[in-house]
């Protein structure tokens, strides 16, 4: 499978496991699983013919790891705008998370902090450079530390999702270090 053909069935899966399932018929369980017979079914009545080979070529090879395979069964690992419950338990973070963002957001973040937008859950990275990536979908990262283990003492829950990104309802800004004088 072409790069290009790999990039284009990850976004339809992501638009369709994680925002607007009912866009082309589908009905999402509690926990946002769907049948991939379903949802092979429903993407090509709706023009977007996808094989089972190139589902299971894009689960396996996404960099990300954002869809899991259960059986027969699939769902997005988490960034859903849609309402599921995961069903990951309290996890205990590390002493410090990442998240990467763009300069032009930043005098929001340092007011507001960081708020789950369309989401669920703020996403925080478990390194540096993984928050450099997702900053630079956007342009110029800018990466933010998050004193992840200050939030945790204060009562604030985290969970952890199969592909290691770290979900929290919101990051107040007195847990935020910002980089660099700005």
């Amino acid at each position: 499978m072409d790069e290009t053909r790999a990039v284009k069935v990850s976004k339809y899966l992501s638009k369709h496991l994680r925002h607007q399932p009912e866009r082309i018929g589908l009905t999402l369980d509690e926990a946002g699983w769907v049948e991939i017979d379903t949802l092979l079914t429903a993407a090509a009545s709706h023009g977007f013919r996808i094989s089972r080979e190139e589902l299971d070529h894009v689960v396996a090879a996404n960099d990300k790891r954002r869809f899991a395979v259960e059986g027969s069964r699939i769902r997005a690992n988490q960034g859903h705008s849609v309402e599921v419950d995961l069903g990951l338990p309290p996890a205990t973070p590390p002493a410090h998370l990442y998240h990467g963002t763009v300069a032009r957001r930043l005098d929001v973040i340092r007011a507001e902090g960081l708020r789950p937008m369309n989401r669920h859950d703020v996403h925080l990275s478990p390194d540096r450079e993984t928050a450099t990536r997702v900053g630079a979908r956007r342009g110029r990262p800018v990466v933010l530390t998050v004193d992840a283990a200050a939030m945790h003492r204060d009562g604030h829950a985290f969970h952890v999702s199969a592909n290691g990104v770290w979900l929290t309802q919101a990051v107040p800004p007195q847990y935020l270090r910002f980089p660099g004088p700005h």
